[in-house]
């Protein structure tokens, strides 16, 4: 008997049906990230999977499934209001770039895509007042055909800067990591 028919029809949407989204939250510590032009000792980063590492760094380690939703969420550390109502400058996650470990090579940008970006939604940028405070994320599904692995990532932050409207790009200092689980 064919080994494919007792284990069943092969699915090329394999893992498309999982539901439970991952929510990876990374705090910015602004004040050192922008005095220092580094996110080096400015990074937090924590998520809900199960069975990840890293957790409260910057080399976190997200746990996932083939198919799988994750959602970037990036706020500042300070986030009380000013005195004069106004919400403290805002972190937002400028790009998310999947790297080219196969090769050793943690600096190259990977040739596969791993993940599929979802779109933002909610209010634009150019509506956004300074009385109500906006958290930015990056979402994304996991490609249903990713091989199982471990895929390195670098967050490109945009960062806003007290008293001018100039902003600060920088890269992760670490490389934080998806563990792709198959389905």
């Amino acid at each position: 008997m064919d080994s494919t028919r007792e284990a069943g029809p092969q699915r090329s949407n394999a893992g498309q049906l999982n539901s439970v989204q991952l929510n990876i939250v990374t705090l910015v510590d602004m004040e050192r990230a922008t005095r220092t032009g580094s996110l080096k000792d400015a990074l937090y980063m924590m998520d809900n999977s199960v069975g990840g590492a890293g957790q409260g760094t910057g080399r976190l380690e997200t746990v996932c499934k083939q198919g799988q939703v994750l959602n970037w969420i990036i706020r500042p550390i300070e986030m009380d209001k000013r005195p004069d109502g106004a919400w403290p400058p805002m972190p937002k996650i400028n790009n998310l770039v999947f790297l080219d470990t196969e090769r050793g090579d943690e600096e190259d940008v990977a040739e596969r895509r791993l993940c599929s970006e979802l779109k933002i939604y909610g209010m634009p940028d150019k509506m956004r007042s300074p009385f109500t405070p906006v958290y930015y994320y990056w979402a994304g599904t996991i490609l249903g055909t990713a091989e199982p692995g471990l895929y390195r990532y670098r967050l490109v932050l945009e960062l806003e800067q007290d008293g001018t409207r100039e902003k600060l790009y920088l890269n992760t200092e670490h490389h934080p990591a998806v563990r792709v689980l198959g389905v």
